[in-house]
């Protein structure tokens, strides 16, 4: 088991791992705990009360988080004619059809998220396995295929996530930067548990949420209070 360094040591001094907390509280102590030299990213954990093996109980969809996240992201849209000319000027950062697809093929990827007007997707449908790799497959359940290319590059922009279980029964995501004002890294995640109540599948049973943490990118997690979002 790899060890340990003296700065998350450090950190976990400031976490009780055993604890549970209030969410501003457990915001506070995650941002004293980063220490990086780099503006960390505040990630939340969320394991749900659903079985990832059933397809009536799957969580997946997409917030905007009031506040962002901190990463301007690079929108790629596969779009022709009026489509292109509208999505050059939402303030896309790369807009093409076939040249685009062709210099993905050859390797290139240096975008964050793809979006697609339906007309396209024959096309894109190709590179399904490169850019589905790579989570960056667009998909009109994350809104990412739409005619409304203005819309979506505006929500990308403005701090759109998209949240998915995992095989583990999780959900992690992004709610902001440890540089954040702790109240508005406390907003984005009543946004973002707000959405996932939202979610909740009818087939799902039981206790819903069952355990929600959250930690910098190097730093160890916080326990919250359950309670709190009842």
């Amino acid at each position: 088991m790899p060890k340990k360094g003296k700065k998350y040591e450090a950190a976990t001094q400031i976490i009780d791992k055993q604890a549970v907390y209030e969410s501003l509280e457990a915001i506070e102590l995650v941002k004293k705990a980063a220490t990086a030299k780099f503006d960390e990213t505040v990630e939340v954990a969320v394991r749900l009360g659903v079985d990832p093996k059933k397809q009536d109980q799957q969580v997946r969809g997409v917030v905007v988080l009031p506040h962002g996240t901190g990463k301007v992201k690079r929108v790629l849209v596969f779009a022709k004619g009026d489509k292109a000319k509208e999505a050059e000027q939402a303030g896309a950062d790369f807009v093409g059809d076939q040249d685009l697809i062709n210099k993905i093929q050859q390797g290139w990827f240096d975008f964050d998220v793809c979006v697609a007007t339906p007309d396209m997707m024959g096309e894109v449908g190709k590179l399904g396995r490169l850019l589905g790799g790579k989570g960056l497959m667009p998909n009109p359940k994350a809104g990412t295929v739409t005619f409304d290319v203005t819309r979506a590059i505006q929500e990308i922009k403005a701090g759109k996530i998209e949240y998915r279980l995992d095989k583990a029964g999780q959900i992690h995501a992004p709610i902001g930067k440890v540089s954040f004002d702790s109240a508005k890294l406390q907003e984005n995640l009543q946004t973002l548990i707000d959405a996932l109540q939202k979610a909740k599948p009818a087939a799902a049973k039981g206790v819903y949420l069952r355990n929600i943490s959250i930690s910098s990118t190097m730093g160890p997690g916080a326990k919250l209070n359950l309670q709190s979002w009842k």
